[in-house]
């Protein structure tokens, strides 16, 4: 039976999450440099020619995974919302934001290992993007327009300085063995904006 065009095949879903559950083990046991495909495909209980099926090499598998994890982000963020939530991100003041933190605490082992460790950057770098997109569309916002207005900071400083420091913030929080829930954290960083602009 064929599959529609935006539909991968459930074997094709299974193969990857087996090498990518491989990485994450063995990222947690060694240098990025000594993972080889060899050792990969073995841990995965696979062997190497179906790691080259999916992938050229470790640093296209590493671009693959990154686009997969922003993909899969994006997908939550922008799913529709219904009407009547009962959700704890009703109460605070950017529900998006908990829904990304509530994601990353569901896959806290695969985030922890790519985000708080130094040798796989391509994470960092396309989740930085993607905050500075969130956060660049919520400065857009009208309610913003009289706050930078009064301020005199310029809104491109705003979000480098947002992005840099929410993902700062995420990274400490899984090096902490995420101590703060997402609503709470992100409450905590509503009331920590608030009182830098002196509302407080």
């Amino acid at each position: 039976m064929g599959y529609a065009k935006d539909q991968v095949d459930p074997r094709i879903v299974r193969t990857r999450r087996l090498l990518r559950d491989a990485f994450i083990e063995l990222l947690q046991e060694m240098e990025l440099e000594k993972i080889s495909v060899n050792r990969l495909a073995e841990r995965a209980t696979l062997n190497r020619v179906t790691f080259y099926l999916h992938y050229r090499d470790m640093p296209d598998m590493l671009e693959k995974m990154a686009d997969d994890m922003i993909e899969e982000i994006t997908s939550i963020i922008n799913a529709p919302k219904p009407l009547i939530q009962s959700s704890a991100a009703d109460e605070v003041e950017w529900p998006i934001l908990v829904e990304l933190l509530e994601h990353i605490a569901e896959n806290h082992k695969f985030y922890k290992v790519i985000l708080a460790t130094k040798r796989t950057t391509v994470f960092t770098e396309r989740l930085l993007k993607l905050l500075t997109k969130m956060i660049s569309e919520r400065l857009e916002r009208p309610e913003f327009d009289h706050d930078f207005a009064a301020s005199g900071i310029h809104r491109d400083i705003a979000i480098w300085y947002g992005s840099s420091a929410l993902i700062g913030t995420i990274v400490s929080w899984l090096r902490n063995d995420m101590p703060y829930t997402p609503v709470f954290l992100t409450k905590q960083l509503s009331l920590l904006r608030q009182y830098k602009q002196g509302k407080l």
